[in-house]
């Protein structure tokens, strides 16, 4: 009896090694940027809104170029001229963009560029509240989701 149940100790110990020997592109990991490992969830979705706020961004900078009666706000210590305000959005938007793809591509550049894009979007959408703040709270928020979301410790699947 002690011997059979040795022998399916055994045979179970041996299943359990063949288990965690599957490759690690088989499993959903959460590894860093370039490995093997799949994307992980926070990740992936840090690179969707990444690729969703850019080029709504885009759309802001390019309202604001095409027409300066847009946007309106009173005495204000971060006051541009609105052509400028569109000009900052336009660039900051291609720069989420750009994060974006490497974020969701599993780029090496893509988490730090991705934080640091959502970073200065941050803080131009708090400079652009008095012009239009349904449209830059929401976006900070999101900012912050972004950062949050790239900026956590990340842990690798397997520890070889």
């Amino acid at each position: 009896m002690a011997g059979a149940r040795c022998a399916s100790v055994t045979v179970l110990h041996r299943k359990v090694a063949a288990m965690a020997a599957t490759p690690s592109e088989t499993r959903r990991g959460y590894g860093g940027p370039g490995g093997s490992e799949g994307l992980s969830g926070p990740s992936l979705f840090a690179g969707a809104v990444l690729m969703l706020s850019g080029p709504l961004s885009i759309l802001m900078g390019a309202s604001g170029i095409a027409d300066d009666t847009l946007f309106a706000a009173s005495r204000y210590s971060y006051r541009f001229d609105l052509t400028a305000w569109g000009w900052i959005h336009l660039v900051v938007g291609l720069a989420l963009v750009i994060a974006g793809l490497g974020v969701v591509t599993n780029k090496s550049w893509g988490r730090w560029a991705g934080a640091a894009a959502a970073g200065i979007s941050l803080i131009t959408q708090f400079m652009f509240v008095p012009y239009y703040p349904v449209w830059a709270i929401p976006v900070m928020a999101l900012d912050l989701l972004i950062i949050f979301a790239l900026t956590r410790f990340h842990v690798a699947a397997d520890s070889r």
